[in-house]
């Protein structure tokens, strides 16, 4: 059934997006870019309700109260395609730094087009990352939010974690809040995968970092707090989720915290 109803999902999942995307199309690039975010928006909110009917998979958001009003930069763990678009229904106006390559894509690429993505090119240095920079800057001083995923890649549930020290220079340049939120989506809808699994997670949000910390202490600050609740949710995870199987890194990370409790009790 699992097998079944993940090729179900899948099928209707990029239909729905291809479908939206051209049919929708003449009022997407008329109205305000503003108004015609609601598009992508109520294309996630869909794929939400695509998951729990027909893969059996349910969410719940903690911490909702912890987005700061006006610009800030969300920083999630990135284990699945799943929270690249999983809480834009909540959030105000975001925005994405992407790889330049994804605007080319046709239709997707017009769409981010139109919501102001920035794009980059990945290898890119001084002048090219100086303009990276400016645009960003430019586009949260109208009060939008950066999504930025620390880790920079998809990391299976549990792995150890490889942050990037691309977000400490971003939060000691933009000046504003950093927002770490800690999930296990690669549990459900894992990466490289088609298999998508039933059961329930958490998504946490922490509370926002403020602004001026020493980069280097932001740093491990951020990493400290994101992997403690990630390690949380871990737990809560498979105790919720019996029948679910675990990846490798799950298993063992699961094992070392369980080791970790008995030996400080």
């Amino acid at each position: 059934m699992i097998a079944l109803r993940s090729v179900l999902f899948n099928t209707i999942f990029y239909a729905n997006l291809i479908i939206r995307m051209i049919v929708l199309s003449p009022y997407y690039f008329i109205v305000p870019r503003k108004t015609a975010y609601a598009i992508p928006k109520n294309w996630a909110l869909s794929n939400h309700w695509l998951m729990e009917k027909i893969v059996g998979t349910t969410f719940e958001i903690e911490g909702m109260e912890n987005l700061p009003d006006g610009s800030y930069i969300l920083a999630p763990k990135h284990q699945s395609f799943w929270d690249t678009y999983a809480l834009l229904p909540w959030l105000k106006d975001p925005v994405y730094i992407l790889k330049r390559e994804l605007m080319w894509i046709p239709l997707f690429g017009w769409y981010a087009k139109k919501q102001r993505m920035i794009p980059v090119d990945r290898g890119a240095r001084g002048k090219v990352m100086v303009e990276v920079l400016k645009r960003t800057k430019e586009e949260l001083a109208t009060g939008r939010q950066l999504i930025i995923y620390p880790e920079g890649t998809r990391r299976p549930p549990g792995a150890e974690p490889l942050y990037k020290y691309g977000i400490a220079r971003m939060y000691r340049d933009l000046g504003i809040p950093v927002v770490p939120v800690a999930m296990h989506p690669g549990l459900f809808w894992p990466r490289r995968s088609a298999v998508r699994r039933p059961g329930h997670f958490k998504v946490r949000i922490l509370p926002a970092i403020p602004p001026g910390l020493d980069p280097d202490a932001f740093f491990q600050h951020l990493i400290d707090v994101t992997e403690k609740a990630s390690d949380e949710l871990l737990i809560d995870t498979a105790a919720r989720n019996p029948h679910l199987p675990l990846p490798p890194t799950a298993t063992e990370r699961l094992a070392q915290l369980r080791k970790a409790k008995a030996a400080s009790a």
